[in-house]
């Protein structure tokens, strides 16, 4: 009874105290807020930025502007530096966050949106109320949206200061609820501040929302396509009042002015004087329940990382067993493989989303400060760095004492492994790299941004052949590890199908039904393995094929299914490899392992794609399986977890 009468005088406590907040600080005003402007080079979206620029300007009531994401088309440095150029127009402050838009196709690997903007997350007060904001992922990789680690671990610790009474108005880019992978984490954080607000846009449109009893609101893109014209929503807080209304901004039409206006308020929040929500609306939080049903599968260890992990984990048998990662805070780490104590870091001055790549006693990775790091690996003292001209975005593959490895100024680069002296250069690459190469005596193979693939010769750099995708940009080899076997190059590309190309020539030997950008091998090369983006899995023979009539009447191939399977993980968009162990599963023919954008792992027998286990390791993309052998799997995913699987 005691702690009943606590609960109660709290609450009357907490509202006498926010409506005392509420008074003392209430003013009316108004803002802009815009969202999915989608800057591109020569696109209309240009000029509708412009407009809503020119039209806030000419309005006196508006105090600020807000900027929630999706700035950019593609996230190209063009693309941002002129989104800066347009919104620096403005004579009054501008708030700004990252989308996915921003993030997934970044050149930079993010780097320049810090650079141009000066921050990723924003906090200020105005009237009384406190505004948050926090860029959205994922950040380089195809994934559903992810509040980034850093992010997290900041709105964290920002939540332990705020004033309780103080009313508080969260930014982000994608709307809060399964649209976002950690959408329950960052309510929870919400929720400890008096969280009145949450504001979101991806969506294109109008649309009130409320997010586990918090209010929501989604803003219309800034560009006209499907709207009467360019435009951005006025918001107006008029003590606990705040009304949404669009407004159109004064453009051109065909040659012609066309007035500006502002509609009427397509919604009105009234906001609370106490508890901000109702606690009692719970969203189905990530389910970790598949683990229960699979109790052998255990972590020998496993940590969490302050920043997202944008790349996957290595394991080297050195020193009694290490394990190297590195993360988007620019950090390498070495890890001893027992416990998953740290042995050692480095700090680069940009954000890592490159793979590390190990041997003879050196680490070698890129980094988003425009740098190639080889460091020891005993002590991870810099042995040499290499400077490009842009992000070094793509992991590196070494073979006989040479690192290959492409970067987003148009360059692909060979460098001695122990000196870091220039090989050889390719500099006609056409669009950024961000993928790992296949690499042997024959070929080094990569794919970029700009639909491109291509064969180098391992030993002077010359240009074997390359092959061309039709279609847009998004349908590139760019995020696809290339594999080779029986004398075929197979990638994936995000228009879901699979290219076998041959390995001498470049000519494109047959597409087949699969998923986004993920690919695989069976140990013995015989089978590639590709997800479609519902459930199943094809296992498809490198060797045989079946000829076909095509729609000209011509004969064409497709590569013979030696199975189907249905692995049961839904929707599914996750570019990570699939990798594979000889001599375990069914029959001793091998073990694959399937890694889902949700975090999920997914054992199946390579003898037939029947499931021999199943285990939920994070919330978010795992970017890379690594067998080990003797039952055991080194894992990293993006929202910072890394650790080793028993099973």
């Amino acid at each position: 009874m005691r702690l009943k009468n606590v609960a109660a005088v709290s609450a009357v406590l907490l509202f006498i105290a926010t409506t005392l907040f509420a008074s003392a600080n209430e003013k009316r005003f108004t803002f802009a807020y815009l969202s999915d402007v989608h800057i591109a080079l020569g696109s209309q979206s240009v000029e509708d930025a412009r407009a809503c620029i020119d039209d806030i300007n000419n309005n006196p009531d508006i105090e600020f502007s807000i900027f929630a994401g999706d700035i950019t088309e593609f996230g190209t440095d063009e693309e941002i530096a002129l989104a800066k150029s347009i919104f620096d127009k403005l004579e009054k402050p501008y708030y700004i966050v990252a989308g996915n838009h921003d993030a997934k196709w970044s050149e930079s690997g993010c780097n320049s949106f810090v650079k141009e903007f000066g921050y990723e997350e924003f906090e200020f007060d105005y009237g009384g109320i406190k505004f948050i904001g926090t860029n959205s992922g994922p950040n380089m990789r195809m994934a559903p949206a992810l509040l980034p680690r850093e992010s997290m671990v900041w709105l964290d610790s920002l939540s332990k200061t705020v004033d309780q009474a103080q009313p508080v108005f969260f930014v982000n880019h994608y709307p809060m609820d399964s649209s976002m992978l950690n959408y329950g984490q960052v309510l929870d954080i919400l929720k400890r501040m008096n969280t009145q607000l949450i504001m979101n846009g991806h969506w294109h449109q109008d649309r009130a929302m409320v997010y586990e009893g918090i209010p929501g609101m989604i803003g219309r893109s800034t560009m006209r396509t499907g709207k009467e014209g360019p435009g951005y929503t006025l918001v107006t807080v008029d003590g606990s009042t705040v009304t949404f209304s669009e407004r159109i901004a004064a453009h051109k039409k065909d040659g012609a002015a066309v007035e500006g206006k502002t509609g009427t308020p397509w919604h009105t929040l009234r906001m609370s004087r106490g508890v901000a929500f109702d606690a009692s609306a719970l969203y189905e939080r990530a389910d970790y329940s598949v683990n229960d049903r699979y109790p052998n599968i255990k972590a020998l260890w496993k940590r969490q990382d302050n920043s997202d992990i944008g790349s996957g984990a290595v394991y080297v048998a050195d020193n009694g067993g290490m394990v190297v990662y590195a993360n988007t805070a620019g950090t390498v780490y070495a890890l001893d493989a027992k416990d998953g104590n740290t042995l050692w870091s480095y700090k680069t001055d940009g954000k890592i989303f490159s793979t590390p790549a190990v041997d003879k006693g050196i680490v070698v990775v890129g980094s988003s400060d425009n740098n190639i790091y080889a460091l020891d690996l005993k002590g991870g003292q810099k042995r040499w760095s290499y400077k490009c001209g842009k992000s070094v975005l793509g992991s590196p593959a070494i073979m006989s004492g040479i690192v290959y490895i492409g970067a987003s100024d148009n360059c692909f680069r060979a460098l001695n492994l122990r000196t870091g002296a220039l090989v050889w250069e390719y500099s006609g690459i056409k669009g950024f790299i961000e993928a790992k190469p296949f690499a042997d005596k024959e070929q080094v193979v990569i794919g970029d941004w700009a639909n491109t693939l291509y064969s180098f010769n391992p030993s002077n750099g010359k240009l074997q052949w390359s092959w061309s995708n039709k279609g847009s940009r998004m349908l590139s080899p760019a995020a696809v590890f290339p594999v080779k076997a029986n004398g075929k190059i197979i990638i994936a590309t995000p228009e879901r199908v699979t290219y076998a190309i041959d390995a001498k020539s470049g000519r494109q030997l047959w597409r087949a039904r699969g998923g986004r950008e993920s690919v695989g091998l069976s140990p013995d090369k015989n089978t590639y393995y590709v997800k479609i983006m519902l459930d199943t899995v094809f296992a498809y023979s490198t060797k045989n094929t079946i000829p076909f009539q095509q729609a000209d009447g011509k004969e064409g191939l497709l590569p013979e299914t030696v199975w189907a399977a249905n692995a049961g993980f839904g929707y599914e968009i996750a570019p990570t490899p699939t990798t594979s162990i000889a001599g375990e599963g069914k029959d001793g023919k091998g073990l694959l392992f399937v890694a889902t954008d949700k975090g999920n792992i997914i054992a199946m027998n390579c003898s037939d794609g029947s499931i021999a286990w199943r285990h939920r390791f994070s919330a978010a993309l795992i970017n890379y399986i690594q067998p080990l052998g003797g039952r055991r799997i080194l894992v990293s995913a993006m929202d910072g977890f890394v650790g080793i699987l028993e099973y």
